[in-house]
């Protein structure tokens, strides 16, 4: 690729400059050198080297604005605001159209938390400036920073008026529709953007984008479509097609979609995941089981890799295996409700129920508070003989609900086991009165209590009242 000649000459001075630092000899260049010299080094983070040029630069050209707005700069970043501003007002004496001065005076307010006065500076930079892109970008952003969404977007707006290819105020205006929760007035307006530029890659991702979030998804991919034929090495575009893909169930194109993304880059754990969970879907368990290992082996602390192995051996009801890669998961993150109960779930089908009740508590420790999980336990508990755990479990999930027939129930036939009456009663009067249909549970997990002839005589009086 053949470099212009602007690029060429930006190179010669660069290379002259760092020749010069290493002979010591002093060089001549003309301030604008000196300022793309500067502005280098401070893109490369390298802050010694543009103190050393701005130092050298204001020795040759001690007059020139530009360098002394590049000095403003310098200080601002290194937060000596009071310097800065001092050296601002003298140039303000000098040039008082010189736009570049209210942007550095609203960079400062803007470091200082008032945002407001900055924007106002910015406003006077707009009658002196020939750059409006620029400085509609920043007002947009000082408003982003006062949490002013509808005026940000304005003008971040303005600025893709002015610049259309303002990639990063096309995504700031993406951001503000969002938050605001304009989805569809954010598809229209990047819609009505593509008129303008249809070969913007970034348009397109950002329409696919909203309209999976709005579960439009055969919209989104024709939209991630055309970002990946504009650039066939989006990887993002193709990362979101896959999971759109997979949302109307059609695995054959996620997996294409995936596979792209893993010949674009190094393949992600992610990715292999979501291949593997396609495979599963397709019925293909030996393309499924090679791909959930695989991503194992890229991301050994992915947990949810070590979970995908575990729930593949337990549809296929080999729960020894399964155990073996549940414990894998927890080993990662031990205070996860759902790998818990399934801990859990896993050791009550192979019959290690003092296990099963251990992991049915530690769910519920961590937030597992479903009723399917407070009954699993309890009922763990009972089989355990450990009545009184029972009840004490019992007690704890009827405050999360109050009215429940089969708490009720269980309440009543672990208190009868106890030779508790008065409270097995009424317990039992309270599972009747919520669903008196339900009583068969009583029979199920309490079939002792059930056949007393006290239990028998209780329910026929209560069902003649």
């Amino acid at each position: 690729m053949q470099l212009s000649n602007e690029e060429e000459d930006y190179n010669l001075s660069l290379s002259k400059f760092e020749s010069m630092l290493k002979t010591n000899k002093v060089l001549f260049f003309d301030s604008e050198e000196f300022e793309e010299i500067i502005l280098h080094y401070l893109d490369m983070g390298k802050s010694a080297l543009a103190k050393k040029a701005l130092k050298l630069a204001l020795d040759q050209h001690p007059k020139s604005t530009g360098l002394k707005l590049v000095q403003v700069e310098m200080l601002v970043y290194d937060d000596k605001l009071e310097l800065a501003e001092k050296l601002l007002n003298e140039l303000y004496a000098i040039e008082p159209t010189n736009e570049e001065i209210y942007i550095q005076k609203a960079n400062i307010y803007s470091k200082r938390d008032q945002h407001e006065k900055a924007v106002e500076l910015l406003k006077i930079a707009l009658q002196y400036t020939d750059d409006y892109a620029d400085v509609y970008n920043l007002i947009g952003m000082e408003h982003l920073f006062m949490d002013n969404f509808e005026l940000a977007k304005q003008n971040f707006i303005k600025c893709l008026e002015e610049d259309l290819e303002d990639q990063s105020a096309l995504y700031n205006v993406v951001y503000c529709f969002e938050f605001l929760d304009q989805n569809q007035d954010a598809i229209v307006f990047l819609n009505q953007y593509i008129d303008k530029n249809p070969y913007s890659e970034i348009a397109w991702h950002q329409v696919g984008r909203l309209h999976y979030s709005e579960k439009e998804y055969d919209s989104a991919i024709r939209a991630f479509d055309y970002a990946t034929l504009i650039d066939d090495e989006f990887l993002g575009a193709f990362m979101e097609k896959a999971k759109a893909f997979e949302r109307l169930k059609m695995h054959k194109e996620a997996i294409e979609s995936y596979e792209r993304t893993i010949e674009l880059d190094d393949a992600t754990s992610y990715a292999l995941l979501r291949i593997g969970k396609c495979y599963e879907k397709l019925g293909d368990k030996v393309s499924a089981l090679k791909y959930f290992n695989q991503t194992v082996h890229e991301d050994p602390l992915l947990d949810k890799g070590w979970i995908a192995i575990t729930d593949f051996y337990v549809r296929q009801k080999n729960y020894q295996k399964a155990l073996f890669y549940v414990n894998k998961a927890l080993a990662i993150d031990n205070q996860n409700k759902m790998y818990w109960k399934r801990y859990a779930s896993i050791n009550k089908h192979m019959n290690f129920f003092e296990e099963a009740e251990f992991g049915y508590r530690k769910a519920v420790e961590f937030g597992d508070h479903s009723l399917e999980t407070w009954l699993f336990w309890v009922d763990i508990l009972q089989y355990l003989g450990e009545f009184e755990s029972a009840i004490q479990t019992l007690l704890q999930a009827s405050e999360y609900f109050p009215e429940e027939n089969e708490i009720e129930y269980r309440l009543a036939g672990l208190y009868f086991m106890l030779t508790d009456g008065t409270k097995a009663k009424f317990h039992l009067s309270n599972g009747m009165r919520l669903n008196i249909e339900n009583i068969i549970l009583l029979e199920e997990l309490f079939p002792v209590v059930w056949a007393k002839k006290m239990v028998q005589n209780y329910i026929a009086k209560y069902k003649n009242l």
